[in-house]
């Protein structure tokens, strides 16, 4: 069988230019945005729905929004099967960064139309779920855990520190790390397929604000897999402006501070590993006009020169 002739060029282009061309061209994850933002809008908030490429056994990374998001994925034509055999069959699993409303709204709202599977959570969210949302004075047990009768739908998978995780009927694995959220615990998922990686980030705040060492713990540990060229892309917040106070960030990131954290990646990566690196920027929050200056504020800033991409509810990503 001949090779494609773009192929031959990019693995000449490689040879001339010394840089990668021909195996950068291998695409690793299909990333599904159902929803995009943070704050007022609930029809599109925090969800992602990620797979290997070449399957349709994907992972939810959040769930704030899932039928609507679904149905914009379907419009757009990433999916060619209704919304309901999306839910039920496409996706095997929910990864939950904290429990706020914003993330798992649409779990909540769409289990009683939804299959077995798997929620994986660290376990103060886990308690949060069982204590608040799948109750019966303020839903139903949907789960197989918590106030009786329940439901046994979904099993609650408890993540713990420095360990990899499987994602049930999927190939994938995860590993979590703690992530500061003012004063609630958050989370950032390190999702592998083979040898290739997704970095997703639930809600956070800086360092120096959060007096917390949580995000440069994350750095150290993914630092590696940039310099390797195993890191597809990072999935982080930047909720607010650069004129947000400080003191009123609540847990959340700023262009100013979201390159603050990039600056001290690049210290363990240098910064010639970080140029083109795909920067996913997730949960940015309403009015457009705050969303408007994040994105200008974040290209101003962006001396790294990472490639920055703003996803869109319903149009995938290939990583």
């Amino acid at each position: 069988m001949k090779t494609p002739r773009k192929y031959i060029f990019l693995f000449v282009l490689s040879l001339i230019t010394g840089h990668a061309a021909f195996s950068q061209t291998k695409t690793s994850f299909k990333l599904v945005p159902l929803g995009v933002m943070g704050g007022i809008d609930e029809s599109n908030l925090s969800a992602y729905m990620l797979a290997p490429a070449g399957s349709n056994h994907y992972v939810c990374l959040d769930a704030g929004t899932l039928h609507y998001g679904i149905q914009k994925a379907i419009d757009n034509k990433v999916f060619a099967i209704p919304a309901e055999k999306v839910l039920k069959q496409y996706i095997k699993g929910y990864l939950i960064s904290h429990a706020h409303l914003d993330h798992v709204a649409g779990l909540i709202i769409n289990s009683p139309d939804d299959t077995a599977k798997t929620i994986y959570a660290w376990a103060a969210c886990i308690q949060t779920l069982k204590t608040h949302y799948f109750t019966w004075d303020s839903w139903a047990n949907f789960a197989d855990e918590g106030e009786a009768p329940i439901l046994k739908k979904y099993h609650y998978q408890t993540l713990t520190p420095d360990s990899s995780t499987a994602i049930i009927n999927t190939k994938m694995t995860v590993k979590a790390f703690s992530l500061s959220h003012g004063n609630l615990q958050s989370t950032a998922f390190l999702v592998s397929s083979g040898d290739a990686y997704v970095l997703y980030l639930g809600d956070t705040g800086a360092d120096a604000i959060e007096k917390s060492h949580n995000l440069h713990v994350l750095w150290q540990a993914i630092a590696p897999l940039i310099i390797n060229r195993k890191l597809k892309a990072i999935m982080i917040e930047t909720s607010f402006p650069n004129e947000q106070p400080d003191k009123t960030l609540f847990g959340h990131l700023t262009p100013r501070w979201l390159m603050t954290e990039m600056d001290d990646l690049a210290t363990l990566t240098g910064r010639d590993a970080l140029k083109n690196f795909n920067l996913i920027i997730t949960h940015v929050k309403p009015p457009q006009v705050n969303i408007d200056k994040i994105k200008i504020q974040l290209k101003a800033e962006n001396t790294l020169q990472l490639n920055l991409i703003f996803p869109q509810q319903g149009k995938s990503l290939f990583l």
